[in-house]
């Protein structure tokens, strides 16, 4: 089976209704009280969209299905799909995706597997951090992850504080595809060092043909 324009309208109607103007703060809380695991994550815009499509496609969706080991696709419609969200206002459009062999393992079952991708202009952190401040406060003081960073000397990126939806595009992926994909976390390793699983990268700007639908929100 193929990305079909159906597929796409059945699951446009469902997130037309969706809030495109995403407050950081409003958006962990929001998660947090209604028990959702990632509120913590610090990339908060991807697992806030992936908490919206939970909501709104409860009714067609089977979630976290299908398992390829322990990589597992977001959701099943017809097709694996994964959800995703983007900075439009970046000099990169490479979005990292799931794991290579379970997209590999899913298009020969399915055919292909599709990606539903949030894209929208991001407002990030100012130099004090103080949201960054605000949200590790709320998970009860810094993390593992990050007191072992300051621990290193490495650099913090500041964290997008806000995002207002302008687009959602849905993709297709088949084995044509692959050839323009990259890869990510190649030789990369745990903190117990075992090899991180290759994960592959998708160049929005390269993805005309596989961009079968999308809606448009108000600029």
């Amino acid at each position: 089976m193929l990305l079909t324009k159906e597929i796409c309208f059945d699951i446009e109607k469902r997130l037309n209704n969706i809030p495109t103007k995403w407050d950081g703060k409003k958006a962990i809380l929001e998660m947090k009280n209604d028990g959702y695991a990632h509120w913590r994550q610090m990339e908060w815009i991807g697992f806030y969209f992936q908490f919206l499509c939970e909501k709104h496609l409860v009714d067609l969706f089977k979630f976290q299905y299908p398992r390829y080991g322990n990589a597992s696709f977001d959701g099943l419609y017809k097709i694996p799909f994964d959800f995703k969200s983007h900075a439009m206002n970046t000099s990169s459009h490479t979005v990292i995706i799931n794991d290579s062999e379970a997209i590999s393992l899913a298009i020969k079952e399915y055919g292909c597997v599709g990606t539903i991708i949030a894209l929208g202009k991001v407002i990030y952190n100012d130099e004090k951090r103080t949201f960054q401040a605000w949200h590790e406060e709320l998970k009860g003081g810094l993390s593992k992850y990050t007191k072992e960073r300051i621990q290193r000397g490495a650099w913090s990126r500041l964290r997008k504080c806000s995002m207002e939806l302008q687009q959602i595009s849905f993709i297709e992926i088949t084995d044509k595809t692959l050839i323009k994909c990259g890869s990510f976390q190649e030789d990369f390793r745990n903190s117990d060092g075992s090899p991180r699983r290759l994960k592959l990268t998708l160049n929005l700007e390269k993805m005309d043909k596989e961009l079968i639908h999308y809606i448009e929100y108000s600029k």
